[in-house]
């Protein structure tokens, strides 16, 4: 039962009836590996209008008043939910799931600041063996091994982001290409949706720069587009407000659902596909908040890193095959937590997992 790259799900000792390496198990659920492209369609377009009705209804609303605050909670676990397809853009092709990407920029990602180009093109460098876990990801810190001060002060900077987005797209953004200096710097350090600040992206070509330039044209022109409209008086600085406050609550609820979808106790060494897998996290309570802290297939993020083209409507299904077919306590079992508020509790509780860290003996990621 050895995966791919010589790891087993399996300890040493035991044994299990079916094959649950990633190629057999890609032969056996075919069928789950293929997108739904109605879903795509539907879930994205019911979550914004979701989202940006109780955006409407929260400007409308005397601030601070209960319909307030329960619009603005509404605006923002649904946008958030929108949002985070930006995931499934990074793994789908394009043809999958046609003019998808074109539907979610216009809907959620240009109206947020956050267009595809900060995740589509980097995200895949964290899947890498050779890039995981190492200074050279995108998405990984030693943040197993920091403090609960700075835990919690990592989240802070998230409160000046919007404001920064604004400068990135609306303003920088343009001027860059007539400052190559500024340019490689933008796109090098401020263009990218990472928790490792040292990391650096390449500059786009060919094909891909024309895509920069057309989603970095649709931002800019949702900047001024709105800028405008509060000069002119056609919008209120109310507007403004409640953009800022959704949009800074979403970044709050992504950063503490990243903090703890890794273990993050890595040496700084290139992991295998299994050790990707047991430095992440599956939450198996399948609880409803669950489901809103961490939706689009984010909850089973131990089981993405293992297979990681599988689309997020599948997961959940081949998660719950995987956990009746495997023998109990497998390092299959141990990538679990029942919630992400157990998750968070064991960050702030030093995480007490040195029994699930990998260990390398004969080609074989056994649990200690």
């Amino acid at each position: 039962m050895a995966t791919t790259d010589g790891g087993t799900l399996v300890s040493p000792g035991e044994t299990a009836q079916v094959d649950h390496s990633p190629a057999a198990l890609r032969r056996r659920y075919t069928s789950l590996f293929r997108p739904k492209a109605w879903l795509y369609y539907c879930d994205t377009l019911v979550s914004a209008a979701l989202g940006w009705g109780a955006f409407a209804v929260a400007l409308m609303a005397p601030r601070f008043s209960l319909l307030w605050a329960v619009a603005v909670v509404t605006a923002t676990f649904a946008l958030y939910r929108a949002v985070l397809f930006i995931h499934e853009l990074a793994h789908l092709k394009r043809t999958s799931v046609p003019r998808f990407e074109i539907l979610w920029s216009i809907f959620v990602g240009f109206p947020l600041l956050v267009p595809s180009l900060m995740y589509v093109g980097s995200h895949g460098e964290h899947h890498r063996r050779a890039i995981f876990g190492t200074d050279r990801d995108p998405e990984y810190q030693p943040i197993g091994q920091w403090s609960k001060a700075k835990v919690v002060g990592s989240t802070l900077p998230l409160l000046f982001v919007p404001f920064l987005l604004v400068l990135r797209w609306g303003i920088f953004g343009p001027i860059s290409y007539l400052v190559p200096p500024l340019r490689r710097f933008l796109v090098g350090y401020a263009s990218t949706l990472v928790i490792n600040p040292t990391y650096k992206r390449r500059m786009p070509e060919g094909r891909m720069a024309r895509r920069w330039m057309i989603e970095e044209a649709g931002v800019a022109l949702v900047c001024w587009t709105v800028i405008a409209a509060v000069a002119t008086g056609t919008i209120g600085f109310s507007w403004m407000f409640e953009w800022y406050v959704i949009s800074c609550s979403i970044l709050v609820l992504n950063h503490v659902r990243t903090l703890v979808a890794h273990r993050y106790h890595n040496d700084g060494t290139p992991m295998d596909l299994l050790e990707q897998y047991r430095d992440s996290v599956n939450l198996s309570g399948g609880s409803l908040i669950d489901a809103m802290l961490a939706p689009v297939g984010l909850r089973y993020h131990a089981l993405h890193h293992l297979l990681p083209t599988v689309p997020y409507h599948s997961l959940g299904a081949i998660h719950r095959l995987m956990l009746s077919e495997l023998p109990a306590q497998t390092p299959y079992h141990v990538a679990e937590h029942r919630t992400l508020v157990h998750a968070v509790r064991s960050l702030f509780g030093g995480r007490a997992l040195a029994h699930f860290l990998p260990v390398r003996s004969s080609g074989v990621v056994a649990r200690r």
